[in-house]
C-alpha cells in the first residue's frame, strides 16, 4: 500500500485531451473561415497562420501527454488507449493543416462547393470529437457513458455523409474539369478533407472502446 501510494498517477490526462481537443476545433474553424473567404487573399492567409498556430498548440499537447505517460505509472484509462487517442487527435490537427497548406502550395483558383461542403463536415466532426473527448472523464455515470456512445455514433453519420460528398465531388470532377491540372489540385483537396472525417471517425473508435472498458 505504501508502494503503491508513492507511485505517479493520473498525470492529468483528461484535461490534457479537452485542451488538445481545442486547439483542434480552433484549427477546424480557422480552415471553415479561410474556405469562406477564400476569394480574399489577405484574409486567407490570416486564418491559414491561425491554423498553423492551432496545429503547433496541439502538437505541444501531443508530446506533453507522451512524455507524462513515461512519467506515470498508474493511468485512469489503460495506457495503449491513452498513446492511441492522443495520437490520433493529433492526426486530425495535422490533417486540417495538411489541407490549408496544400490548397495554398497548389494555387487552387477558388473554393468549390464540394470544398466548402467538405470543410463543414469536417469542422462538425471535429466539434462532435471535442464533444466525446469531453466525456471520457466521467464515465461512472451511466447516462455520460451513454452519451459519449451517442456522439461517437453522430461522428460516424457525419463520415459517411463526408464520403457520400466526396463520391459525387468525383464524379463531378472527372466529368466535368477539362483541366487535367485543376483535377489533379482538387482531387488532392478533396482527399485531404475527407481524411479528416475518416480520422475523426479513427477518434470516435477508440472512445468508444474507452467507454465499453470503464463504465
Amino acid at each position: 500500500m505504501f508502494f503503491g501510494k508513492l507511485l505517479p498517477r493520473d498525470g492529468n490526462f483528461f484535461m490534457l485531451f479537452n485542451r488538445h481537443a481545442d486547439f483542434v476545433v480552433q484549427a477546424a474553424e480557422a480552415l471553415s473561415k479561410l474556405v469562406a473567404n477564400y476569394d480574399n487573399q489577405e484574409l486567407r492567409e490570416r486564418y491559414a497562420r491561425e491554423v498553423d498556430d492551432a496545429e503547433h498548440a496541439a502538437d505541444r499537447i501531443t508530446h506533453e501527454v507522451n512524455r507524462t505517460l513515461h512519467k506515470t505509472f498508474i493511468t485512469p484509462i489503460d495506457r495503449d488507449q491513452i498513446h492511441t487517442l492522443i495520437n490520433t487527435m493529433d492526426d486530425v490537427a495535422d490533417l486540417i493543416q495538411d489541407s490549408a497548406e496544400t490548397m495554398a502550395l497548389y494555387d487552387v483558383r477558388h473554393a468549390t462547393d464540394e470544398i466548402i461542403r467538405l470543410t463543414d463536415l469536417s469542422l462538425k466532426c471535429c466539434q462532435r470529437m471535442r464533444h466525446a473527448v469531453s466525456l471520457i472523464g466521467d464515465l461512472s455515470k451511466p447516462a455520460t457513458a451513454e452519451a459519449a456512445l451517442k456522439t461517437c455514433e453522430e461522428i460516424d453519420q457525419l463520415e459517411s455523409d463526408a464520403d457520400r460528398v466526396m463520391r459525387s465531388a468525383m464524379s463531378k470532377l472527372f466529368r466535368g474539369e477539362d483541366d487535367v491540372r485543376e483535377v489533379i489540385k482538387l482531387k488532392a483537396i478533396y482527399e485531404l478533407l475527407e481524411t479528416i472525417t475518416d480520422k475523426c471517425e479513427d477518434v470516435a473508435n477508440v472512445i468508444e472502446g474507452v467507454v465499453l472498458e470503464n463504465s
